[in-house]
């Protein structure tokens, strides 16, 4: 490797399993050299983690609910107190409840359409509020999309709307950190084969159907996804900003399935 991130250190939120895209960025940036955090919410989560941290030579391991201001405030002054600083953040957090991810968008309630964007949405800006008082020197802050923000996706619903704010927010972001150096961009891959994607109904035949009609004709791989937010973390990423970059095998460019599926 190149050791793109060396000297670096950053925080990593939403570390599921293994499969999770969280874990192909943490991964790919350790590999670039980069010192980690991660934070997990609860207890059973946190055991999944803690060997996965170990294995990139991490233990430092804090438990946040994004939805408890204490709970934001512990972590982030655990972090300013032993190491001052950071160069990067990596936002890999989003829910709603699962009966709601199926049939109709019109059916959505209101207590889970106001749970939804507080923590896939409000969460981000509050982290970055957060991260960016630890990064006097500049830094990136990093959050994850989905192509159902802007072309509507059977079943995903409200999470739809949930990406849409999402990705206005790190426009905006990045225009207000943008005088002090800080970078704010959103990973776009295509559907993955994750804990968070298994949860929306029909995640199967929609992974199917980008994997035969995308122009590569492959979903986007864990490595692919931790590759683009190694770009964007290290120096080469330094005049990258408000982005929405799509890892998705082009499938985003169709208009169309390609003739042998239509």
């Amino acid at each position: 490797m190149a050791e793109l991130l060396k000297g670096k250190r950053g925080l990593v939120m939403g570390v599921a399993n293994e499969r999770s895209i969280a874990w192909g960025i943490a991964k790919a940036m350790a590999e670039e050299g980069a010192e980690l955090a991660f934070t997990y919410q609860g207890e059973a989560f946190g055991k999944r983690l803690e060997p996965l941290a170990a294995s990139v030579g991490s233990s430092f391991l804090v438990d946040v609910d994004v939805t408890d201001e204490a709970s934001l405030d512990t972590a982030f002054d655990r972090l300013k107190s032993e190491w001052g600083s950071i160069d990067f953040l990596v936002h890999a957090i989003a829910f709603s409840d699962k009966n709601e991810l199926s049939g109709r968008f019109i059916n959505t309630s209101k207590a889970n359409f106001q749970n939804s964007l507080t923590i896939s949405c409000f969460s981000f800006i509050d982290v970055a509020r957060r991260a960016s008082e630890l990064m006097p020197n500049g830094g990136t802050l990093l959050t994850l999309t989905y192509q159902g923000s802007n072309r509507v996706t059977p079943n995903y619903n409200v999470m739809g709307v949930a990406k849409a704010a999402l990705e206005s927010a790190v426009r905006y972001l990045a225009n207000d950190l943008g005088p002090q150096g800080i970078r704010v961009n959103a990973i776009s891959p295509g559907p993955m084969k994750t804990l968070a994607g298994a949860a929306i109904a029909g995640a199967r035949n929609t992974y199917r159907q980008t994997e035969q009609n995308a122009p590569l004709r492959s979903n986007a791989t864990l490595e692919s996804v931790g590759g683009t937010a190694v770009y964007l973390a290290s120096d080469y990423g330094a005049y990258t900003s408000g982005e929405i970059v799509r890892v998705d095998g082009g499938y985003h460019v169709l208009g169309m399935p390609q003739p042998e599926h239509l």
